[in-house]
C-alpha cells in the first residue's frame, strides 16, 4: 500500500474554519483550550481529575453493556482498565449508520484508536481507551437508515419513531436478502439484536474489537445519574442558552455559529418519543405531546428519572465529559466547528474541556483505479480539481490541448481596421457595413473554435470518458468518497482495509491521506 499525504487546504473540501483551526489561526485561540498535539496531553492529564465513583458506575453500566458480547482481550483489558486513575479515554461518536454507513464512520474510529496509541507511546504512565460514542438517543432515522454498497443505495424501509438506539432489527431479513453477498458479521449482529444499539455496538466490536475499542450507550439511567445536575441548571438557569450565545456573538465576527442554541438544549425521551423541552408561561411542555409539567414536577423528574432527559446537540459533549475520562474528541469538520461553540458552557458548568481534534479524512485508491490514472498520465492530487479542468489537463497530456484562436481574431480586428480606415478615406458610408462584415468574421471565427474543440474531445472521447470514470469513483457524486461509500465497498475485495487505515493514519499529521492500492 502506498501512502501519501496532501494539505487539507489542496483538496477544496475543507472549511475556512478547519483550516483556519489547523493553521493555528490566533483568531479562532479564544475558542478551544489546547492545539491537538502530543504535547499538549501533559497538561490535559494533568488537569483531568475524575471522580473514582464515577468510573465504577462506567465499568459497571459498561460490563452490563457488553453482556452476551465476546470481548478480545484488547478490548476486556481497556473495560478494566477504565476503573483505574491513570486510564483516560479518547472518544469519537456517531450516529448508528445502517452497516456504519459512510466511511468517515470508519475513519472516526480509526483517528481514536491511532490517536490512544500515539499517546500511549509518548505517555507510557498512563493508560488510552479509544472509545465510539453511540449516538443511540438521536431520533434522526432517516440519516441512518441507508447506506451506498458498490455505487447502489440500500434502504432500510420503517416508520421509526423516538430514539434510534431502541428500534427493534426485526425488519431488516427483507434489505439483508436484497444485498449482493453474505457479510456474516453485520447478518449475526442485525437478526440477533433486540435493538439497533445492541447491533452496532456487536458490529463495532467486530471490526475493531481487536484495537481495544470500547462503545459506550449514553441512553440508561446509570449514567444519566452524573448528568442530572447539569439537566436541572439547563432547566432553572438556561446555562447553555446563555453561555452559547455569548460565545456566539465573538465567533461570528470571523465564522458562522454551526449549530443553534435552544433556550433549552433538552428533549424528553420515553418510549416512541423524543421532543424538546420547551418553557412557556412557567411551565415546562414537551413538544407534539401534550405533556407538560411545573417546575418543581420537572425537577423530581429529573432526580427520579433521568433518563428521561436527552441532551441535543449542544449539551449531549457535557454529558460525554461527565461520565468519560475523557481527554479529547475526534469530529469531523462540522463538529469541531461546533464545538468552538461551547467552551464558555464547559466553564459555565465547571466541566474540563477537552482537545478538539480533526478526524482523518482519506482517499483511497483501488489498483484498478491506479492503473486507469498511470494510463491516463494524472496523478491523484491533480484528481481533486474539477472534471472541465482535468479535461483540459489530460489535453494537454495527450498533446491535444483546447484550441483557442485568439491570435487569430486578433489578426483580424487588425485587417479589418485598416480596411475601415481604406473605407473612410475613399466613402465614409461604407464604414457601417465593414463594421458589420467584422462581427460576421469574429463570430464565424467563434465558431470555428468551438467546432475544432468538439473534434478534438470526440478525438479523444474514451480517454475523456476513462477520465470521467475515475473521478466518479474517487469522488461519487462530486463528494468526497467518505461521505458516500461504505466500508464493505472497500473491505469485500480487500479484507484488511481496516487494518492498512490504522497502519498509514497519522492524527497529529494534520493532513489528508490517500491511500493507493499496489
Amino acid at each position: 500500500m502506498k501512502v501519501s499525504c496532501i494539505d487539507y487546504s489542496a483538496t477544496g473540501a475543507f472549511s475556512p474554519l478547519v483550516l483556519d483551526y489547523l493553521n493555528r489561526d490566533s483568531k479562532l485561540q479564544p475558542f478551544y483550550a489546547w492545539f491537538p498535539e502530543i504535547s499538549s496531553f501533559s497538561e490535559v492529564i494533568k488537569q483531568r481529575n475524575f471522580p473514582s465513583a464515577q468510573r465504577q458506575v462506567l465499568v459497571a453500566e459498561l460490563r452490563r453493556q457488553y453482556e452476551g458480547v465476546e470481548l478480545s482481550g484488547a478490548a476486556e483489558a481497556n473495560l478494566s482498565a477504565l476503573a483505574e486513575e491513570n486510564t483516560f479515554t479518547i472518544t469519537t461518536g456517531h450516529q448508528l449508520n445502517l452497516f456504519t454507513g459512510p466511511l468517515y464512520f470508519i475513519y472516526k474510529i480509526v483517528t481514536a484508536i491511532n490517536t490512544a496509541r500515539e499517546l500511549q507511546q509518548a505517555y507510557p504512565a498512563q493508560k488510552f481507551v479509544p472509545v465510539y460514542w453511540m449516538a443511540t438517543e438521536d431520533h434522526d432515522f432517516a440519516e441512518v437508515n441507508h447506506f451506498t454498497l458498490f455505487g447502489k443505495k440500500y434502504e432500510w424501509e420503517l416508520e421509526a419513531e423516538g430514539a434510534v438506539g431502541r428500534l427493534s432489527t426485526d425488519g431488516l431479513n427483507e434489505l439483508l436478502d436484497a444485498l449482493p453477498e453474505h457479510y456474516p458479521l453485520f447478518e449475526e449482529a442485525y437478526t440477533h439484536s433486540a435493538t439497533l444499539a445492541e447491533a452496532t455496538r456487536k458490529i463495532v466490536n467486530g471490526l475493531f474489537g481487536e484495537y481495544g475499542v470500547i462503545c459506550v450507550d449514553g441512553d440508561t439511567p446509570a449514567l444519566k445519574q452524573a448528568f442530572v445536575p447539569a439537566v436541572k441548571r439547563e432547566l432553572t438557569e438556561q446555562v447553555g442558552y446563555k453561555a452559547v450565545t455569548q460565545t456566539n456573538a465573538a465567533l461570528e465576527k470571523h465564522f458562522k455559529p454551526q449549530v443553534m442554541v435552544r433556550e433549552i438544549n433538552l428533549f424528553f425521551l420515553d418510549e416512541n418519543l423524543r421532543e424538546r423541552l420547551v418553557l412557556e408561561e412557567g411551565r415546562y411542555k414537551v413538544l407534539n405531546s401534550g405533556l407538560e409539567y411545573s417546575q418543581e414536577e420537572i425537577l423530581r423528574l429529573a432526580e427520579e428519572h433521568p433518563d428521561r432527559f436527552s441532551p441535543n446537540v449542544v449539551l449531549r459533549p457535557l454529558y460525554q465529559e461527565l461520565v468519560l475520562p475523557n481527554l479529547a474528541y475526534i469530529g469531523g469538520g462540522a463538529e469541531v466547528a461546533y464545538w468552538f461553540q461551547l467552551k464558555g458552557m464547559f466553564q459555565a458548568f465547571g466541566v474540563p474541556y477537552p482537545v478538539v481534534m480533526l478526524r482523518n479524512s482519506a482517499l483511497y485508491v483501488t489498483k484498478a483505479n491506479a492503473q486507469r490514472l498511470e494510463k491516463l498520465g494524472l496523478t491523484v492530487p491533480e484528481m481533486f480539481q474539477e472534471l472541465p479542468d482535468l479535461k483540459k489537463r489530460l489535453a494537454e497530456l495527450l498533446n491535444q490541448e483546447e484550441v483557442r484562436l485568439s491570435e487569430q481574431q486578433q489578426a483580424l480586428e487588425a485587417a479589418f481596421q485598416q480596411v475601415e480606415a481604406l473605407a473612410q478615406s475613399i466613402d465614409p458610408t461604407l464604414v457601417k457595413a465593414v463594421g458589420a462584415e467584422a462581427q460576421k468574421a469574429q463570430q464565424s471565427l467563434q465558431v470555428l473554435e468551438k467546432k475544432l474543440n468538439k473534434a478534438i474531445e470526440g478525438k479523444n472521447n474514451t480517454a475523456y470518458n476513462q477520465l470521467a470514470n475515475v473521478k466518479e469513483k474517487l469522488f461519487p457524486a462530486g463528494v468526497l468518497q467518505e461521505r458516500v461509500d461504505n466500508l464493505l465497498t472497500y473491505q469485500t475485495n480487500n479484507p484488511d482495509f481496516i487494518q492498512s487505515l490504522v497502519e498509514a493514519f497519522a492524527p497529529f499529521a494534520h493532513c489528508f491521506t490517500v491511500l493507493e492500492e499496489e
